[in-house]
C-alpha cells in the first residue's frame, strides 16, 4: 500500500510539475508588471534557463550600461591577476603593486593601502561617489584627485562606497599586468565565457573606469552569474579560481547604506544572494545553495535606493525568483 501511494504521489507531482512552472512564470511576470522601472529579468535553475523576459527596455541581446556590477567584474579580475601571480597577494599595497600611480603629493597612508582595502571599499579615503562623484570626474586626473582626498577611516575598517577605490584597482591591475581593463576583461572573462565587452569609459589619463560604466549584454550578465553560483567555472573551464569566489563571498564590510555585507566586490544577502549591483537597478546574482544564477536591468536613468525600487527588487529575488528553486 505505501509503494502504491508513493507511485500515486509521484505520478501527479510528474503531471502537475509544468502547471507548477507555469504559476510560478506568471508570479514572476505579474511582479515585473508592478515594477515598471525593471528593464528584463533572467533566472537559470541548475543548467537551464526557466525564464527570461524582458518587456521594457532594449531587450536580451543588446547592450546595457551594468554601472557599478562593473566593481564586481574588476573583483573577479583581481583574483585572476593574484593567481597568475601578476600580484603578490591580495595583501600586496598599492607601493607594491603599481608604485608609479601613486602622485608626489598622496595623502600619508596611501602608499600602504592593499589591495584587499580597495576590492573591499576599506580604502579609508573620502568618497568619490554620491555627491562628490560629479566633481571626481570633473578633475583632470581622477587617480591623483582620489589619492589627496583625506583619509576618514582607517584603511581595511570601515566600508566607504567610492568608485575612486575601485578605480585605482583597476589601474593598479593595469600596471601590474601590462595589459588594460578591458583587454584584461575580454581575455579573461569575455573570450572563456564567450561575451563581447565594448570599450567604455577611460579617464583623462587613459585608464578604464574601474567601477562603473562598463556595458554587457543581459543575456551575458547571466553567465557572469552562472559563473559565479559555479564557484568560477563556466562550461567545464575554471575560468576564475575555486579558491578566489570562496573568498570572494565571505562577509568583510558592511554597507551602511543597505545593511548588506559585502565581500571581494560582491554583496551577500541575508538569504544567501552573492550580488553586483548597480545604479537603477541593474543585479548580476547567484544562490548558490538554490543553484540559481539571476540576472535583472533596470532603467539605468532612475535610482534604486536600499529602501525603493532596489528593495523590491530584494523582494522580487527573495520571493517569486527564489520560489523558482
Amino acid at each position: 500500500m505505501t509503494r502504491r501511494r508513493t507511485f500515486i504521489f509521484t505520478a501527479c507531482a510528474a503531471l502537475s510539475a509544468p502547471w507548477v512552472v507555469r504559476a510560478q512564470s506568471d508570479d514572476l511576470r505579474s511582479t515585473m508588471q508592478a515594477l515598471p522601472q525593471l528593464h528584463s529579468l533572467q533566472v537559470r535553475r541548475g543548467d537551464g534557463i526557466v525564464f527570461a523576459e524582458a518587456p521594457r527596455g532594449p531587450g536580451l541581446d543588446r547592450f546595457a550600461n551594468i554601472k557599478s556590477c562593473s566593481k564586481s567584474i574588476v573583483a573577479l579580475l583581481l583574483g585572476v591577476a593574484v593567481d597568475r601571480g601578476e600580484i603578490p597577494a591580495v595583501t600586496a599595497t598599492l607601493d607594491e603593486v603599481a608604485p608609479s600611480l601613486l602622485p608626489a603629493n598622496a595623502t600619508e597612508g596611501v602608499a600602504d593601502i592593499t589591495m584587499e582595502d580597495l576590492v573591499t571599499l576599506r580604502a579609508g579615503l573620502e568618497r568619490t561617489s554620491g555627491a562628490n562623484y560629479g566633481g571626481w570626474i570633473s578633475s583632470g586626473n581622477w587617480l591623483a584627485d582620489a589619492m589627496t582626498r583625506p583619509m576618514v577611516a582607517a584603511p581595511g575598517t570601515r566600508m566607504l562606497y567610492s568608485t575612486g577605490s575601485t578605480h585605482i584597482l583597476g589601474a593598479a591591475l593595469a600596471q601590474a599586468t601590462g595589459q588594460s581593463l578591458l583587454t584584461q576583461a575580454r581575455d579573461r572573462l569575455g573570450a572563456p565565457l564567450d561575451i563581447e565587452i565594448p570599450p567604455w569609459t577611460r579617464d583623462p589619463q587613459g585608464y578604464y573606469l574601474g567601477g562603473n560604466e562598463m556595458a554587457l549584454r543581459p543575456r551575458d550578465m547571466l553567465k557572469i552569474a552562472t559563473l559565479l553560483r559555479d564557484g568560477g567555472r563556466f562550461a567545464g573551464e575554471q575560468v576564475v579560481p575555486r579558491d578566489w569566489i570562496a573568498a570572494s563571498i565571505e562577509p568583510r564590510a558592511r554597507s551602511p547604506w543597505s545593511g548588506l555585507s559585502y565581500g571581494y566586490g560582491w554583496f551577500l544577502s541575508p538569504s544567501g544572494y552573492v550580488l553586483g549591483r548597480g545604479y537603477g537597478g541593474q543585479i548580476i546574482a547567484a544562490h548558490p545553495g538554490r543553484d540559481l544564477a539571476v540576472a535583472i536591468t533596470s532603467d539605468p536613468t532612475l535610482p534604486a535606493r536600499s529602501d525603493g525600487y532596489f528593495g523590491a527588487l530584494m523582494r522580487l529575488l527573495d520571493g517569486p525568483v527564489m520560489a523558482v528553486a
